[in-house]
């Protein structure tokens, strides 16, 4: 590709995003009493959505597997304004988990508006070598436990006129290596709620649906695991990845590039893969 097309697909994204959350309003007010469960809750993104949605004063259920930090994030979600902060502790590669956390959430705060499914399972960022278990393993936590929360939730977001949200990453529409177990669960998000998308306004649903991809974010854990081994990626912060995604499901928008960057590679990729698969190799310091 050109610098000249390089340069003109590059001012279309970046054009695209400005006009599209320029014509977006956000009332936290909307939020006041909201009754929402995020999982994953416990650190990086999903934390600070929930110390987010605690200033919004918003009634609270977060869900992660280790209770100890679950409890500390309640406590200080009630001290930020939360109406109402608990938390149920879930590991989500079970077969019971995922429904009894939507179960209790809907028990507690008697009913659902906004269902935040962000959590994943520890992967290692490394080449693939065959572990077929682990794969699956991922999968039942990245993919399929949102999948089955999200249809149990579903009755009560239809009567709420709510809103599902699911956090995704950039490897699900852009591969990168070093983390094949992980973007085929990212993938397989993208895929399939965004035909749901398609079934929900088929039906005149009352549900919005919102797809979020994100590019590197500075959590601790994204942090450590990219030492060394990727060059010249600025990471976004957590807390504003974590605000724009509250954004974008309050405002029933059906997708979210943060940061903006996710949008116009995605879009160069379109244009030219070779470009952007010889940009994505470059950042990264690997000795085979």
């Amino acid at each position: 590709m050109r610098p000249l097309t390089k340069i003109l697909v590059a001012s279309i994204g970046v054009a695209f995003v400005a006009v599209h959350w320029s014509t977006v309003t956000f009332d936290p007010e909307t939020l006041q009493g909201a009754r929402v469960l995020v999982t994953g809750a416990s650190t990086g993104i999903g934390e600070q959505m929930a110390y987010h949605y605690a200033r919004f004063g918003a009634q609270l259920v977060i869900t992660a597997r280790r209770e100890k930090v679950l409890q500390q994030v309640v406590e200080k979600c009630l001290s930020l304004g939360a109406q109402k902060a608990l938390y149920i502790a879930g590991d989500m590669a079970t077969e019971s988990d995922p429904d009894k956390v939507v179960e209790f959430t809907l028990e507690k705060l008697g009913g659902l508006d906004y269902l935040v499914l962000n959590h994943i399972g520890p992967t290692p960022f490394s080449v693939w070598k065959g572990d077929i278990e682990h794969t699956r393993w991922l999968m039942k936590v990245n993919f399929f436990s949102y999948v089955q929360m999200a249809w149990k939730a579903l009755p009560s977001l239809e009567q709420s006129k709510g809103s599902l949200v699911i956090v995704s990453s950039f490897v699900g529409k852009v591969a990168g290596p070093l983390t094949a177990p992980y973007t085929a669960t990212k993938s397989a998000l993208n895929g399939f709620f965004g035909s749901l998308q398609h079934e929900l306004a088929m039906k005149n649903s009352n549900v919005s649906l919102s797809i979020c991809t994100l590019g590197l974010i500075d959590t601790e854990t994204a942090m450590e695991k990219i030492k060394g081994i990727v060059n010249n990626v600025p990471a976004a912060p957590a807390s504003e990845a974590a605000l724009n995604i509250i954004k974008t499901g309050a405002t029933r928008q059906a997708e979210l590039y943060y940061p903006y960057n996710t949008y116009i590679i995605t879009l160069i990729k379109d244009w030219n893969p070779a470009v952007t698969n010889y940009l994505i190799r470059r950042t990264y310091n690997y000795n085979p």
